[in-house]
């Protein structure tokens, strides 16, 4: 790229011109230097013509005195090699500036160079070159400062250039393929190509060893030409500035060179105080801060401390020592080492004292024996100047820090960190905050972001706290913190919980501070409430994102108010839990330093902060769910959210990259610990904790736990044998859940509550059983113990625990069961127990086969009973009849259903005899009921046993909710037969006109209206073909239609008879199963018209109509004789 000719070059041409004229009879080819002053001052006027008179030159400035320089030291070169002018216009790009200038020599180079103030551009061009090239031309300096005159200038620049040298290249230039350096090293190579074969020579020559190169070697040495021309000066040197430029520049190159071996690197807080020490005198002295006036002193501090790019090839360490304090030795003799009050002077003075307090820190490091002379010079030398005492404040340190932020200047990130930890400095200035606010990129580190949060606390907390600054600082952190990756929000969110667990409130702070908070935590979460379009709707993962900066921008200005609000919002917000729960899991930080301080500001905070802070075990998020639960007595809906959300967050989350899978948000081990066990040990437990508690800890065992195998359950964190026993207590409490508690006792407990706690300990039994048999002598003791606690509870407790037990105990049971089962005596032993008289065998033979399927396989096939004496079979179904009819009322529904299966196995087997009559017939049928026998056979049992039950004799056992739930089970079992009966007779799909009616045994009788009355209207009729009916003819013959009606009207007829004999005789859930029993009448009648006659459908209807007429309920009865009317007309 080549340099455009100007206007102002040309000007500049001819003031090199007219200097050349001013030469005469010679020319600036041969130019002395003590003839620049009378020559030089048209080209010096024209420069300051045009690059201004400034005392700051002006980026533009410096860029045409380096457009100078170059031309200038080009022409030179070009001169010496006698470059060919044909090739150079096209080739070299400074031609159109060099062509017009005159021919000149190094005196005319270096003397524009000292005249225009420009050492640091000059060494910037040296920096470029080849380092084979650097010793001759600073060879050239060397000479030409030596020669006569030698001025304070000429001094001057020789130790700019030197330090410019050892400062490096500007990374502030550097980089660029067409910036003004490059170009002129790319073109001073190009020109010097003709000597390269000596080049290539004296590289060669470097690698050798210094004592086996020739006498007439060049000096590659940089180091030892600078500190040898610097001797030869000596004398030239004559005021204290220079002197003491001279040694500290001396001293740091050879720091650099021999004493450290890489970068020394600095704290932000020392490098800090260095800058502000250095902008202050610089101040004194009259200069402004600049970001130009920080950056050169960075540029200082750092060639001061980083190892020289100049390696020495022949000087030594102690050569270049002994030189140095023999120059310092010198100039203290001679009075110029002393300290005046001239801020040059002064800033001399504070560049020379770090460099000898470095030296001699090196060389004490070193003990070497060897400068133990020279060491006492420099510490004389440090202890004489007596140097003044610069003390950087606050407000220059807050200032000079904000300048290397806001400009980006070196380490600005480190000066990020002290900036937001000092905390006096927002008090030195409106700057403090100006810079916070404008360059918010700079602290959005986390650590960074933790340090200025702990400094707005401590002003938070302060006496004179300023509340507008406070303010403003509360909303640029929380600025800052929402600008983080999610992943850098999670690490913060962390740290601020180990500052406190209530961020920036931690303490009592100015109420005009926290009701702006108080706005925008409200504001956050009505949004995300209001614009989550309902329960159901899926949340876009922009929407979810949106909301997850919402919430943890207020969670980490204060975690335990954004987390209170979050879990309101999850309990009382109608479907809110899972968009709460998947927005926590977002945030996994706030599970990292959970409930933690540290341990220096414990006592403090929790004097202050009332304890909530301790290490208690539980959560921020738990101590927030356990105020929910502990200030308001929560309904169904919101025990049911509540019990969601929490199961949502013990659930582990798939992370989205890789699919990797983290740990869940709240641990199970930490629900069971903090809403388990407190509820379920302590005294005077209310119902509904008891059964909130279970159904955590049932949640709490279903969560899909993966990890590895040899880790052991979390389990083992919560208590596990004493929680065992606590459940088998509660367990054993609802075995007689229909008798009336004692008084003081517990509430009575429910079927649901019994059926959970099976579940709860049939679970926890297997994990803790499958711990105890990978490790038995570990949990010996505690097994044992556990055992023997069994003893004062009922014996089928037992049975659940099967899993913990293991092979270590036989299975204990009355000696009754024993006398109706052959039972291996190694397995099983008899326990003499008061209530198990004789005769009572088949009752503990019954209760054990509710407890468990395995127990029930065990019962029936050990169960003693000859079936060839008709007797046996006889007394066996007697007193099974009974034991049934004791064992029925405590059921639960899953217990039920064990002991039908039994009943249904008994039954086919032939092992249990139960005669059928046709007490509701007048005539036998002439039908085939073999296929239907069991169902038959069951409904007879099942008819004696309610009829047992409901007799004199046993109709006080059970109080109202007893009896209900005796019609709970029954209206189950005839759901049972019912599907055993529609599986033997499949109706075919144009039977679909029936209507079903099966509802859960649940529903409140209360719930029966005029609804359901107008739900059971006559089915649509459609014609049948006349091929129709003869299929359906042809049918009749083949399928058992009327043996499946026949046997519908004894169920029905059973369940009536039942109904009526029930104490209250309003059960719904048998008024449900008598029009479920109706609606498959009717369907099998539609399907299989020729299965009755008009005669026997109007008898049927006469007959169930009659039945009917003995029910109490109006209601009911009205519904069912409107559905036996409609039977009759569905055959017509």
């Amino acid at each position: 790229m080549a340099l455009v000719m100007s206007k102002d070059w040309a000007v500049l041409q001819g003031a090199f011109l007219l200097a050349d004229k001013l030469c005469l009879p010679s020319s600036l080819s041969s130019l002395q230097k003590a003839d620049w002053d009378r020559v030089g001052h048209p080209v010096l006027k024209a420069v300051r013509e045009i690059c201004g008179q400034n005392e700051h030159p002006t980026t533009a400035a410096v860029s045409w005195i380096e457009k100078v320089v170059c031309s200038v030291w080009l022409k030179l070169l070009c001169k010496e090699t006698g470059e060919d002018v044909e090739t150079s216009w096209r080739e070299n790009p400074f031609f159109p500036l060099q062509n017009g200038l005159p021919e000149v020599n190094h005196v005319v180079l270096l003397e524009v160079v000292k005249s225009l103030a420009a050492a640091q551009i000059f060494a910037q061009f040296l920096l470029y070159l080849p380092q084979s090239q650097v010793c001759p031309e600073l060879d050239r300096l060397v000479q030409h400062v030596r020669s006569s005159p030698t001025t304070e200038e000429d001094v001057r620049l020789f130790l700019e250039v030197w330090w410019e040298l050892w400062k490096g290249r500007d990374e502030k230039k550097a980089g660029g393929e067409n910036n003004i350096e490059t170009m002129f090293a790319r073109q001073f190579a190009c020109v010097s190509s003709e000597s390269s074969d000596v080049t290539h020579q004296s590289a060669k020559r470097l690698k050798l060893d210094p004592s086996d190169l020739p006498a007439s070697s060049p000096d590659n040495d940089v180091l030892r030409l600078l500190l040898h021309a610097l001797k030869d000066i000596k004398d030239h040197i004559s005021t204290t500035d220079l002197c003491l430029q001279a040694l500290s520049i001396s001293l740091d190159a050879l720091y650099t060179t021999f004493l450290i071996d890489s970068a020394v690197v600095l704290p932000a807080k020392e490098k800090m105080h260095i800058l502000s020490k250095v902008v202050s005198i610089r101040e004194k002295n009259g200069e402004k801060l600049t970001p130009e006036v920080i950056r050169e002193a960075q540029r200082d501090l750092r060639a001061s401390h980083t190892p020289s790019q100049f390696q020495p090839s022949r000087v030594k360490f102690g050569e270049a020592l002994k030189i140095i304090t023999e120059l310092a030795q010198f100039w203290q003799n001679g009075e110029l080492l002393k300290v005046c009050n001239s801020s040059n002077s002064c800033y001399s003075a504070f560049k020379l004292e770090q460099s000898v307090q470095k030296v001699l820190t090196a060389l004490q490091e070193a003990e070497g024996p060897e400068t133990v002379h020279e060491e006492n010079i420099l510490r004389g030398l440090l202890e004489s100047l007596a140097f003044p005492v610069i003390e950087s404040t606050p407000e220059v340190n807050s200032r000079v820090s904000a300048m290397i932020i806001s400009h980006r200047l070196d380490n600005y990130q480190d000066f990020a960190v002290l900036f937001a930890s000092e905390v006096s400095w927002p008090a030195c200035g409106e700057h403090w905050m100006d810079c916070l606010e404008k360059n918010q990129a700079a602290f959005q580190q986390p650590d960074t972001l933790i340090k200025l949060t702990s400094t707005l606390m401590s002003k938070l907390h302060s006496q004179s706290s300023d509340v507008i600054q406070c303010r403003k600082l509360m909303k640029t952190i929380a600025d800052i913190f929402s600008a983080l990756s999610l992943k850098d929000k999670n690490k913060a969110l962390g740290e601020m919980l180990t500052l406190s667990s209530r961020g920036f409130f931690g303490r009592s702070v100015p109420s005009a501070v926290t009701d702006g908070f108080e706005q925008e935590l409200n504001m956050a979460f009505n949004c995300i409430i209001q614009g989550r379009g309902g329960a159901a709707a899926a949340v876009s993962q922009g929407n979810l994102n949106t909301a997850v900066s919402l919430v943890a921008r207020v969670l980490f200005q204060n975690p335990e108010a954004a987390l209170r609000s979050c879990c309101h919002s999850a309990v009382f917000n109608k479907g809110a839990f899972s968009l709460m729960a998947t927005i926590l899991q977002q945030l996994p930080g706030l599970t990292g330093q959970r409930g933690r301080r540290d341990e220096a500001q414990s006592d403090e905070e929790e004097s202050e902060d009332g304890g909530k802070d301790a290490v208690t075990g539980s959560s921020l998020l738990c101590r927030c769910l356990q105020e929910i639960v502990n200030s308001k007595l929560l309904s169904a809906n919101e025990k049911e959210q509540f019990l969601k959300f929490l199961g949502l967050l013990m659930m582990p989350v798939m992370t989205e990259e890789g699919g990797e899978r983290q740990e869940s948000f709240l641990p199970p081990q930490e629900v069971v610990n903090v809403f388990v066990l407190p509820n379920l040990s302590a005294k005077g437990r209310s119902c509904f904790d008891t059964e909130l508690s279970l159904q955590l800890l049932h949640t709490a065992l279903s969560v899909d736990d993966q990890e590895a195998a040899s880790s052991p359950h979390w389990v083992l964190d919560c208590s596990p044998f004493p929680l065992l026993y606590v459940l088998s207590q509660l367990h054993n409490q609802t075995l007689r859940c229909w008798e009336q508690p004692p008084e003081g006792a517990v509430q009575r407990w429910s079927m649901d509550t019994k059926e959970l706690l099976v579940s709860v300990l049939t679970t926890l039994g297997q994990v803790v059983g499958a711990e105890v048999a990978a490790a038995p002598s570990t949990w010996s003791r505690a097994l044992f113990w556990l055992y023997n606690k069994m003893e004062e509870l009922d014996w089928t407790v037992r049975f659940h625990l099967k899993p913990v037990w293991g092979e270590h105990f036989k299975n204990e049971a009355p000696s009754a069961l024993l006398t109706v089962c052959d039972l291996p005596e190694q397995e099983w032993s008899g326990l003499e127990l008061p209530q198990y008289g004789p005769g009572t065998g088949l009752l503990a033979w019954m209760e054990c086969c509710s407890v468990s399927d395995s127990l029930q396989s065990t019962m029936l096939a050990h169960l003693s009973l000859d079936q060839r004496q008709p007797n046996h079979v006889n007394m066996f179904s007697k007193g099974l009849l009974v034991a049934l009819t004791q064992t029925l009322p405590w059921c639960s529904v899953s217990q039920w259903t064990r002991l039908l299966r039994v009943l249904k196995e008994l039954i086919t087997s032939g092992r249990l005899h139960v005669p059928f009559s046709l007490e509701y017939v007048d005539y036998l049928p002439l039908l085939d009921l073999k296929r239907f026998s069991c169902e038959l056979r069951l409904s007879v049992l099942l008819l004696r046993v309610l009829q047992l039950l409901c007799g004199s004799s046993c109709s006080d056992w059970l109080s109202g909710d007893g009896w209900a739930h005796v019609g709970r089970l029954y209206a189950h079992a005839v759901r049972e037969m019912m599907t055993s009966v529609r599986a033997k007779l499949p109706l075919p799909s144009s039977a679909a006109l029936t209507v079903s009616v099966s509802t859960s045994p649940k529903t409140p009788a209360s719930s029966l209206s005029c609804t359901t009355k107008e739900s059971l209207k006559d089915p649509e009729k459609t014609e049948d073909s006349p091929l129709e009916s003869q299929m359906m003819e042809e049918e009749v013959e083949t399928t058992p239609s009327q043996e499946v009606l026949f046997v519908l009207s004894q169920l029905f007829c059973h369940v009536q008879h039942i109904q009526v004999m029930m104490p209250g005789g309003q059960s719904e859930p048998l008024f449900l199963s008598c029009l479920e029993i109706l609606s498959h009448y009717e369907a099998v009648m539609a399907a299989f018209p020729h299965s009755s006659s008009a005669l026997e459908s109007e008898n049927t209807r006469h007959f169930f109509s009659t039945i009917t007429d003995n029910l109490e309920n109006p209601e009911m009865k009205a519904v069912l004789q409107q559905k036996i009317a409609q039977l009759v007309s569905s055959a017509a």
